[in-house]
């Protein structure tokens, strides 16, 4: 160096143009891609909605049951309890005591949660 004083606020605009250039060089490589060489072919089979291979039949915007949504819902967080509570029973007998209530304040959490769907009838079958 020439005795200049470098701040250091130059590394970060370095590392900042550096991320935003290799966030968006995918993206406009994609772009440039897709107007040399993709087709612009629009009509109405281009257009038309695809299923499985076979020509749809009625309207394909129907109204979609948000219960389904519940039910994926529930079992993600049932499933994470069981992926928090597995760590915690195998070293159980190495923890200490206020790790065991933490955990049964965890647990309480979830039996809330649990006792709540099934009172608005989220769990029920029919």
């Amino acid at each position: 160096m020439n005795g200049m004083p470098v701040s250091p606020y130059w590394t970060i605009l370095t590392l900042l143009i550096f991320a935003v250039g290799f966030a968006l060089a995918p993206l406009a490589m994609a772009w440039a891609w897709a107007r040399i060489y993709s087709p612009q072919k629009s009509g109405p089979h281009k257009n038309a909605t695809y299923e499985c291979g076979l020509e749809a039949k009625g309207d394909p915007w129907i109204r979609f049951q948000a219960d389904y949504y519940l039910y994926g819902i529930l079992f993600l967080i049932f499933d994470v309890e069981a992926v928090f509570l597995l760590p915690f029973a195998v070293s159980l007998t190495h923890l200490p005591i206020s790790a065991v209530f933490v955990m049964a304040v965890f647990v309480l959490l979830l039996v809330e949660g649990l006792v709540w769907a099934w009172r608005k009838g989220v769990l029920a079958w029919a």
